[in-house]
């Protein structure tokens, strides 16, 4: 094993070691990824490097990093910012383990014991399935011969009967073709009177008294049925007719696009510390990273209030902060209008979570949030406390959300006071989801 294949190795040693999912939500950087590329840092195991000994400058040999300089690298200069009392300007190099958003969805799913399975709505297009559907004309390419052979395999079962048999009835004393063919049809033996008469015609007159009676003739001959007589002569021809012809076609399968719009809600207030705000920020970056490895198409609206609401991008959302007092309701005001205007309950199945620090202004959480959060149709609706410190006196909104909406099935209110909660947290939520599913 040479040098490079050691490398290697350790390198794939230390990708099996990456920060555990629900570490990396609860403490890990978060920021280092983005909306399509979730980035965990891989804990590095050390690669054996050569070093100059001190001692002798004109050999190799190998000893600790620190004691000399690893080949290949070359030597501080001045003006590097490695020198003592002159900071470098450079950061370090970091390993991570990039997964793309579906790639953690099952992840999560695995870490927490979910299924969940998206919804389809919106029709996007109509297309051929499996050719299972019938129908009476086609072109040849489609003809279903199994369907063909098979009724008229039946036609001959039906249509068959055990010639020698009747040939017997006719050799009975008195019984001609007309006597043959009455007892024929009471037998439900499918035989013409022609075929009767044809087969008499050609039967010698000395054998036509060979039998004194029916009983005679029944207990001397045996009647052999259809299926034994295929078994022993197998089958020359199979009477087909067009009527028979079955042409198979294509089912039409809808193909529906699982869409989904995730409306995410949060307090700017003065109130919100940054403390609350981190609390935010891993509970629903990990939620957004899901939905989007979830479904076809995923869509964010990111709203901030204090006592107003306002859209904001992305980036804004997790860092802006106002002084204002607090009026959720705001909130859901504008979520109602972006909804309705761009995403279609037909359409769009929608999540809207919102996260604060459950300080709301008076009556505002029962007069007006809760009739709001019943008004808007979504496929789940989700209220995340964020409180490091315990429930402030007047942190009341998660509460009266919970207490309203506890025989709800697809309302859930979960609390963080700390990372550790975090992974809870999103439990709660998209066990809620499963449930409703």
């Amino acid at each position: 094993m040479g040098l490079e294949d050691d490398l290697e190795r350790y390198r794939e040693v230390g990708e099996e070691r990456r920060q555990d999912l629900a570490e990396f939500i609860q403490y890990g950087d978060l920021g280092q990824s983005r909306p399509d590329e979730v980035k965990i840092p891989i804990k590095i195991v050390d690669l054996p490097e050569f070093a100059y000994d001190q001692r002798d400058m004109g050999g190799v040999g190998q000893g600790d990093a620190e004691e000399g300089q690893p080949v290949g690298e070359p030597q501080p200069q001045p003006g590097d910012g490695d020198e003592d009392g002159e900071p470098g300007e450079e950061g370090g190099e970091h390993e991570y383990y990039e997964m793309d958003p579906e790639e953690f969805a099952q992840e999560l799913d695995e870490e927490l014991g979910l299924d969940l399975e998206p919804k389809g709505k919106e029709v996007v297009e109509e297309k051929e399935g499996d050719f299972t559907d019938i129908t009476r004309s086609g072109p040849t390419s489609t003809l279903d011969f199994e369907t063909l052979f098979k009724k008229g395999l039946k036609r001959k079962l039906a249509m068959d009967f055990d010639r020698d048999y009747v040939r017997e009835a006719l050799k009975i004393d008195g019984m001609g073709p007309a006597s043959v063919f009455e007892w024929a049809r009471e037998e439900n033996v499918p035989v013409s009177r022609s075929w009767i008469e044809e087969a008499y015609a050609e039967i010698p007159d000395d054998e036509k008294t060979t039998w004194a009676s029916m009983d005679e003739m029944e207990a001397n001959v045996e009647r052999e049925s259809t299926a034994t007589r295929i078994r022993r002569e197998g089958v020359d021809q199979i009477p087909f007719r067009r009527e028979d012809e079955r042409y198979r076609y294509p089912e039409v399968v809808e193909e529906r696009e699982k869409n989904v719009v995730v409306v995410n809600i949060r307090d700017v207030s003065g109130s919100m510390r940054e403390k609350k705000r981190e609390l935010v920020e891993r509970t629903f970056t990990p939620l957004d990273w899901y939905l989007t490895g979830k479904y076809d198409n995923a869509e964010f609206v990111y709203i901030a209030h204090d006592a107003d609401a306002w859209e904001v991008d992305r980036d804004e959302f997790f860092g802006i902060r106002s002084g204002g007092g607090t009026r959720i309701s705001s909130a859901y005001e504008l979520a109602a209008a972006i909804l309705e205007e761009e995403y279609p309950w037909s359409d769009w199945n929608r999540y809207v979570f919102a996260a604060g620090d459950s300080e709301n202004s008076s009556n505002d959480t029962e007069e007006r949030v809760i009739p709001m959060m019943e008004e808007i149709p979504a496929n789940l609706h989700a209220y995340v406390e964020t409180q490091p410190s315990g429930n402030a006196i007047n942190a009341t909104h998660a509460e009266e959300v919970e207490r309203h909406f506890r025989e709800s099935e697809n309302v859930a209110v979960a609390y963080v006071s700390g990372p550790a909660d975090v992974i809870d947290a999103i439990y709660t939520i998209l066990s809620t989801e499963e449930n409703d599913d």
